[in-house]
């Protein structure tokens, strides 16, 4: 029994190792990739201002699938910490679907969702996506968004959850399936139209 416990911790000891060996060379990577301080043209004051990616952050994501850009320091912080980071979109460290990505999930925060009004939180690129209705009533996702669309998004688009995104699109695909029941939660206006009580039993 003995020899099979030390069996064991000895596993344990090679994956963990294992696991660090990949783990400091993803942050390595993600440092040579990310790291440094940039220069970049804030799109509030027009004016260059100095930022630092989060690289733990993009090593941790980009070893998980699609990297999430996001800052870790500002010049401008901390007064314009909670900045929607759109200062992103200019830097040449990631794919453009990166870092609208991490300009969404900023922008996400705080808000609502149009149709059911749950609160947006923290969210990952591993969570289910929220989406995005524009002016004209049309549902769309992150990945139909280019960088040339981010400003006219921030500025005319409502965040979805995913729910509703998945509710609302089933009822666009196929509204024959769809029976729409308005009086579940509608309240009585009037005498009249109140229920009926019931007569207790004997």
């Amino acid at each position: 029994m003995d020899t099979t416990a030390d069996s064991l911790i000895v596993i344990a000891i090679v994956l963990i190792a294992v696991a660090s060996l990949f783990g400091i060379r993803w942050i390595f990577r993600a440092r040579s990739k990310y790291g440094g301080t940039q220069i970049v043209t804030c799109p509030e004051t027009k004016a260059p201002a100095q930022v630092e990616v989060d690289v733990f952050e993009a090593a941790l994501t980009s070893a998980l699938g699609v990297a999430d850009i996001r800052l870790h320091n500002c010049s401008r912080w901390p007064m314009k910490r909670d900045c929607g980071q759109e200062c992103l979109l200019s830097l040449p460290v990631a794919p453009d679907e990166c870092l609208v990505h991490g300009v969404l999930m900023k922008w996400y925060r705080g808000k609502q969702c149009v149709y059911c009004g749950v609160p947006f939180s923290e969210l990952h690129l591993t969570d289910h996506k929220p989406a995005l209705r524009t002016a004209e009533q049309k549902l769309v996702q992150w990945r139909e968004v280019s960088i040339a669309d981010v400003s006219n998004v921030l500025t005319a688009y409502d965040p979805v959850c995913w729910n509703c995104y998945i509710a609302q699109s089933f009822a666009v695909e196929h509204p024959e399936l769809v029976v729409y029941r308005p009086w579940r939660d509608a309240a009585p206006t009037n005498r009249e139209e109140a229920p009926t009580p019931r007569r207790p039993l004997a």
